[in-house]
């Protein structure tokens, strides 16, 4: 996912396009793409709707997030890494004090979030995260929820963002899977399967899975562990919280 288009524009190399193009049919064949009204509400949602159960795991996640971050108690320049349709970015624009970015290469869902989510400290945009891309912009937190896995280097994506870090600034990574290393292999050949099932096999690749061991190096806590015992036992919390630091 390498951008050639400066900041704020929307030059896509073919490669990117590639992807936006089989994002948003998977999206589309698996009935996760939203109306606007839809994306208002987020993360409620009807009950019936097929992801109900996954947006009740976000619906915690998200609070817990909010959570945090007004505990701080000081004004944050915030940066949401693959922001979608924006409504994670939304609610934290809505703490106090806040400036917040969006960022996200899929147009489509920039597009959306700018159409339903309207607020003079939240801007979002359509882009790659590249190195220059904010400048000598510094943050106080970034944020990846449930994006990770569709960049093709973790220790890229984390080294990037902890340049971008401003003193005391942390890097969060949300609602993702971190495999044992000896479940990536299988988790391989299912998303294939799955993918080729849907039509879509040229998707796989760009899908990853990363192990915990791939932050080895990195100044990382666990905030929210999906493997300890009591998660284990009642499956509350399938996604790791990770929060890192320079």
């Amino acid at each position: 996912m390498t951008a050639t288009a400066p900041y704020g524009l929307n030059t896509v190399p073919i490669q990117r396009a590639d992807f936006e193009y089989l994002y948003n049919e998977v999206r589309n064949t698996e009935g996760r793409s939203l109306t606007d009204g839809q994306v208002m509400l987020l993360p409620d949602i009807d009950a019936l709707h097929p992801q109900y159960r996954e947006w009740q795991y976000r619906k915690r996640s998200s609070q817990r997030l909010i959570n945090y971050l007004t505990q701080k108690h000081k004004a944050l320049n915030i940066l949401e890494i693959g922001c979608g349709n924006g409504w994670l970015s939304y609610k934290m624009a809505q703490i106090p004090g806040t400036k917040v970015t969006g960022l996200d290469i899929n147009n489509e869902e920039i597009a959306q979030a700018k159409r339903v989510f309207k607020k003079e400290n939240l801007h979002c945009i359509y882009n790659d995260f590249t190195p220059g891309l904010f400048g000598a912009e510094k943050f106080d937190i970034i944020l990846c929820a449930a994006s990770v896995s569709y960049f093709p280097s973790l220790t890229n994506l984390v080294q990037q963002a902890l340049s971008c870090l401003g003193a005391d600034g942390e890097f969060h990574i949300m609602d993702t899977h971190f495999y044992k290393t000896d479940e990536v292999s299988p988790a391989k050949k299912r998303m294939q399967d799955y993918y080729d099932a849907m039509g879509y096999p040229e998707m796989s690749a760009h899908y990853h899975h990363y192990t915990l061991a791939d932050m080895a190096g990195f100044n990382y806590s666990i905030l929210v562990n999906p493997q300890n015992m009591m998660n284990r036992f009642i499956k509350a919390e399938p996604f790791y919280w990770i929060r890192i630091k320079n």
